[in-house]
Order: structure tokens, then sequence, then C-alpha cells
């Protein structure tokens, strides 16, 4: 069936983001609620949000809003109705009566509940209601997180479940996983489990919660909030409810049991108010000292704050084989966690999915996990994963791995969805080259680089790998979250530190010479961007000849945000392409003054739309929703491209002094007002020197590599002064700017 028109009832948060993310696809929607106003304020809060649930502010006019008392006859229009009120049995089984009362014959029903079973929901439904009725279990934000758990029973028309998968899976861009009706479907049912886990076991192996949430984060793939750090984000009084509905509707032998009991340290939290961020702190407060804000830690077995203290790993990468070997109590936690975590999903096959990657894909979109259970099992080896484990009785599929001791037991990957996916295409590669910052997969038409340090920051090796691959058509994507967060801050700065800036400029003239590379490659090159897109990332997207770009990502220049400028060529192509519009071309200030304001103040998009009024990308750039389907779109770009070739040098023509003296008149007034400081005065006039063209004029014509002298001229010039290496410094410590 073809889905034009939905229905959302319930205005809360996951009703209003449902609603929002039908809107960035363009499908008509009424939003419903208790009272109009109700609906209108939640309508005014998504075009408000922050991050922003629309791609561009104008998708709220697809939303019509109403309450269900007058505007119900909207359902009677509607190809697809999502029940999205509070978890209450009773209010939801009214709303079903009406819905069906008044519903299109064979619309679809959901509900997007986290954890009422299907049989509960549609006790009152006939057979040929419920045929029609499954849940679909959006994650929050909606926008942002891939999975889609629609969750089915026997009573449903599988052909109307596959179709509300396709259009999700296709409009929607979600990863739509179908699964069984049971408690916590896929991805809670685990990600809880391994919450609580984490949790309990740093409790017994008294580790400290800074400890804990080390571990249980990056060096296990897991976002680095941690253990403890995820519950104050959630709330710990949400938590426990959520551990209680658990424990209510699992079976006494479900190993739920064992890790969900009730923590006395937990229920004093709660009882004082201390519920996490929402509250007055939870296990991490925020105190202030001698004026000072100063966060806190929880002592686990005093029940008292002190000072968080950092806790070095020395891990770079996720080897989830060397963390559980380490001879530590870090090493210990690693492996009970992890082969707790292992054995509890792998016991729940085929019960909750009979496909157990659809675990893995679940961890990975619902919980932004690098790896589920079974891959981290096929990271460390069967053999090894069985030397180690102690009981495994009772668990089919262990018992069954155990015998066969198949190392290749994995198989394919992402099996939910027939899409021609980055993760299952990498399996494929005839070879794979790389280094330690980024990965070669050779296929016989093409090459794909993806970059594989933290958030994919960008060294030496990351362009060396680049250089190697454009020995054929070159695809650059990611599977991990972002593309690519800019240049290695900290990198720079180790050589920084040791006063080696000849190995600074070193890396920088290498960056140009990458870049420059790949725009004037023999072949094509197609950079495929999702998340963070920003600084050097943007850098290597703005000289690939192509880009297919998700709809989800963050895209810019920011480095005057820690004193330096873009060096990599970001200054030069922003400058070309605001040269083409027309009102450079009769004014030939406007671009040098146009690029100054995006990249002196860090203007960001945070979606292609916000994006192409910046130019940051193009209007024939390809804009994908479903993130899977980068790679697809990346191949048909060179396939439509077999004939290939790279374009012609660009020259500048520009004003010179005439307009950088404009530029350091609003500089001046920005000072003046103490908008800017001294600082900021000395990075933005370096800045307007290297847009203005330097020492030149208009009758005289500069090539890439006289901007590119420019760009590292200026960079070279700012990462020597100790306040640039202060806000950088300052940047890595705490994540934010330091004005200066």
């Amino acid at each position: 069936m073809e889905i034009k028109k939905v229905v959302v009832i319930g205005s809360g948060t996951m009703g209003s983001g449902i609603a929002a993310h039908l809107c960035n696809a363009n499908i008509p929607v009424t939003l419903l609620d208790l009272k109009t106003e109700i609906s209108e304020q939640a309508r005014d809060k998504i075009h408000k949000s922050r991050p922003p649930l629309l791609l561009d502010k104008s998708k709220i006019n697809n939303i019509k809003v109403g309450n269900i008392v007058d505007n119900f006859d909207e359902v009677k229009e509607a190809d697809w109705v999502v029940e999205a009120v509070v978890e209450r049995i009773d209010i939801k089984h009214d709303i079903y009566e009406k819905i069906f009362k008044d519903r299109k014959k064979g619309a679809i029903v959901s509900s997007n509940t986290s954890s009422i079973p299907i049989k509960v929901l549609s006790q009152h439904l006939s057979e040929e209601e419920k045929k029609d009725f499954c849940i679909t279990h959006f994650f929050n934000p909606v926008r942002y997180m891939g999975l889609l758990e629609i969750v089915k029973n026997e009573n449903n028309d599988l052909d109307k479940i596959n179709s509300l998968k396709k259009f999700c899976e296709i409009e929607l861009g979600k990863g739509a996983i179908v699964c069984n009706d049971t408690p916590g479907f896929l991805g809670n049912r685990i990600g809880v489990f391994a919450m609580q886990v984490a949790m309990t076991e740093a409790f017994k192996m008294n580790l400290s919660i800074e400890e804990a949430d080390a571990i249980f984060g990056r060096p296990m793939g897991i976002p680095k909030t941690g253990i403890f750090g995820l519950y104050d984000l959630i709330g710990i009084d949400l938590m426990t409810d959520v551990l209680k509905s658990f424990i209510k509707e699992l079976p006494e032998t479900d190993m739920f049991h064992e890790v969900a009991k009730e923590v006395p340290l937990v229920k004093k939290l709660i009882e004082t108010g201390y519920t996490g961020r929402k509250g007055k702190g939870g296990f991490y407060r925020v105190n202030k000292s001698n004026g000072k804000k100063v966060m806190e830690a929880l002592n686990l077995e005093t029940g008292e704050y002190s000072p968080t203290k950092k806790i070095i790993l020395k891990v770079d990468k996720v080897d989830l084989k060397s963390l559980i070997e380490r001879d530590d109590k870090y090493g210990k936690y690693a492996w009970s966690v992890i082969s707790k975590i292992i054995k509890y999903a792998s016991s729940l096959v085929p019960e909750i999915t009979k496909e157990f990657n659809d675990i893995d894909e679940a961890m990975r979109l619902g919980f932004n996990w690098t790896k589920g259970p079974f891959e981290m099992l096929d990271e460390i080896g069967v053999a090894n994963f069985f030397d180690k484990i102690e009981d495994y009785k009772g668990n089919k599929f262990l018992e069954n791995l155990a015998q066969s001791k198949n190392e290749s037991f994995y198989g394919e990957r992402q099996k939910y969805t027939d899409i021609e996916t980055l993760g299952k295409v990498k399996k494929t590669a005839s070879s794979i080259d790389g280094n330690s910052s980024a990965s070669i997969y050779r296929f016989k038409d093409y090459n794909i680089v993806e970059f594989t340090t933290k958030a994919n920051a960008l060294d030496y090796d990351s362009m060396d790998a680049l250089q190697k691959a454009t020995d054929k058509p070159l695809i650059i994507i990611n599977e991990s979250m972002q593309f690519s967060a800019g240049v290695n801050l900290s990198y720079i700065m180790d050589f920084a530190d040791r006063g080696e800036f000849k190995s600074v400029e070193k890396f920088i003239r290498y960056f140009q010479e990458t870049c420059k590379n790949l725009k004037y490659s023999d072949h094509p090159v197609v950079a495929a961007p999702s998340g963070l897109t920003l600084g050097g990332g943007f850098e290597v997207l703005v000289h690939s000849n192509f880009v297919a770009s998700h709809t989800n990502i963050v895209i810019g220049l920011v480095e005057t945000m820690v004193g330096l400028i873009p060096a990599g060529g970001g200054c030069k192509e922003m400058l070309a392409r605001w040269l083409q519009t027309d009102e450079a071309k009769n004014d030939p200030h406007y671009a040098p003054l146009k690029v100054f304001d995006i990249i002196g103040y860090g203007k960001t998009a945070t979606s292609p739309i916000e994006a192409e009024p910046m130019k940051y990308l193009r209007p024939e750039d390809k804009k994908i929703m479903n993130r899977n389907s980068l790679l697809e779109v990346s191949k048909k770009i060179l396939e439509e491209n077999r004939d290939f070739k790279s374009p012609a040098e660009t020259t500048f023509n520009l004003p010179g002094k005439a307009v950088k003296d404009e530029m350091v008149k609003l500089l001046d007034k920005l000072y003046n007002e103490k908008i800017i400081l001294d600082h900021g005065l000395k990075v933005a006039t370096e800045l307007a020197n290297v847009l203005s063209g330097g020492d030149t004029s208009m009758d005289k014509a500069l090539s890439e590599d006289d901007l590119f002298k420019l760009e590292l001229d200026a960079f070279m010039k700012l990462i020597e002064t100790k306040e640039t290496q202060d806000r950088i410094k300052y940047t890595l410590s705490t994540g934010k700017p330091l004005v200066n």
C-alpha cells in the first residue's frame, strides 16, 4: 500500500519527533492531542528545537495540528495512524476504539510504545483489525537515531508489515528491523541489560564510576558517556521505572533479574532528588568550589562526592582482544561485562529474532555501539571466547557454536535491509590496504577509503591513504558516526609542544597536496558524509568531485574557534564557489566579504538544506535520507561518470588591500564592542589577509597554489602563538571554545 498521509496522536516528545521527521520526508502529517493548543505548542517546540528536529524550518508547514475531539475526522483520510500517547493501557485502548471506528479501510495503525506487548495493546481488537496493527518503536531523537523496531506477532498481515518497513526505510531513512513481540523488543532488551551489567559489575569489583565509565565507553565501542554518565543522562528515576517494567514482564528464570535488583545507593539518590542531569545531579554533579564550577563524582562505597579523576587507559581504538587480556582490574571488568552481554544476547535467539545479526544492528542504530554482542564475540574469536567463558549450559546458541568451533560463524552483516551497504560491501573487498588511521578497500573498479581514528580526525596517515587510493575511482565514506571532525588537534599540539613547527608545516603542506590531488585526480572522487563534517573533514569533501550527503550532517569550517584558519584549501574553495555568483560578478568585494562572514564566525549547517545557502554544498550534490544508501548512490555516481575528466584549475582575481580595509573596519567595530578580544582580532586579521588575496589587485590572477600559500602562512603564524595553543588545549580538555 502507498502511504501519502499520516496522523500522529499524542504530541509529547516522541509524537512530535515522529511528526517532525515525517515533515522532513515531505509526508503530509496531522498532529492531534487533547487540545489544539497542546498541538500548537508542540509545533512551536519542533520549530525551535535544538538540535533541530527539522532539516529546514520551512518543513514545519507540512504539519497540521488539531485535537482528538474536533479534528478526529483526519483519521479517515490517513494511510497510517501512529499512536504516541502516554504509556497507560486504558488510554491507549480508548484511542484504538476511536481509530478503528473511523480509519480508512486497510490503513495501518501502530503504537510507539517502548514496553507494552502487542497482545496487551490489541486485546480488544477484532481479528481483522489485528492484521493491520503493529508497534513502530522509534528511538529519540527521531531524526537522528537510525533504529526503528517494527514489532509484529502471529496476527499480522506480513505483506502490510513489509510494506510499512519499506516505506520507513526509503522515505524516512530508518534502519527498520522487524522483530517479535517480546518485552523490550531488540534494542532496549539488550541495551538495558548491558547497562545493568556494567553498573552491577562496577559495584562488585569496587571500581570508581570514572573507571567504569572509562571502560564501558570508547574502548568497548560504546559512546563516551559510559554507564554512570548514561544513567544520569536518561534519569536515574526513569531507569528504575524501566527496570520495574522488565521485572514485571520477564519470567523469573531470565538472566535480567540477576542484574535488575534494587541498589540501595540508587534508591537513596532518587529519594534525595539526585535523579541525574534533570535533578540536583546523580552519579556526577556540578558543584561550586572557590567560585568555580567543579565536576564531582560519587563514591560508590561511601556515597560521598569528590572531584572527578581522569582515568588514563592508553587505549586509542576499539581492540576487544587486547582489552579483555589486560592483566589488571580494567581487563577483568571488561571481560566480565562483555561476556555477560554476549551470553544474554545469544540466549535470546531465536526468541526475539531468528537473525542474531539483527541484535547487533539494533545496538548500532539505537544505542550507537560500533559493535553488537555477536560482533564482539566474532572479534574476540570463538576459540578464545570458549577458553575464557565458564558456564553457558542451556544456551543453545553457544552450545552449538562450542560444538562447531566455527570461527566464521558471523556471515553477512545487515540482513535486515536489501540495500547494498558499506557494512556488507567491505567484506567482499578484493584486498584491504591502508594504515592505522584509514582503511582502503580495493575492488575491481573502484576503491573505498574509510577513516578509522577517534571522531575520524585527520593526520598524516589519513592523507597517505587518500593519496594511495586515487589510483582508481574513489569513494570516501565511513560507517562510524562522523565523516570527520577535522584535523587531529592533539596531533598538531604534540608537535607544537615540542616546538617542532617545521613538522606542522610539513603536515599542512601534505594535507594541501592531498586535497589538490583529490580534486585533480584522473579518476572521479565521491565524498559521502554523515555526521560531523567539520574543518579538515569539510576540506576533504569540498575537494572531492562529487558529494552524496546524508541529511543528518553538521558541516562547516570552524577553525577560527580554536585560533586557526582553514589551511587545507577551505578558504580557497569557498572563495571559488562564491566568486561564481551573479553578485560577485558585479561586485568584486562581495565574495571575499561573504566568505569572511561565514568562516570568521565558524558558521555551521545541520542539514544539506541549511548547507546550500552557505555553499558548503551545491544544488547538484545528492541528499540522502537513508544513511545505508550512501554507498549505493556513490557507486551510481561513479558509473554515470565513466568518462570523467578532471576539472580545469581555478584562478582568482581578488581586490587585495581594498577589501581587506573593509574587513578591518568590521573587526575594529567588533573589537571596540568587545564581541571579539585581542587574539580573536589577530585570527580574523589573518583570515582577512587570505580572503582578500594578500598583496594583490583585481588585474592580477592568483593560482590555487597562491591561495594555498596564503592559507599556510596564516596558519603557521597562528599556531606558533601561545594564545592559539591555549585555545586548542582548552577545547581539547573541555570541548568548548576559549575566547581570548
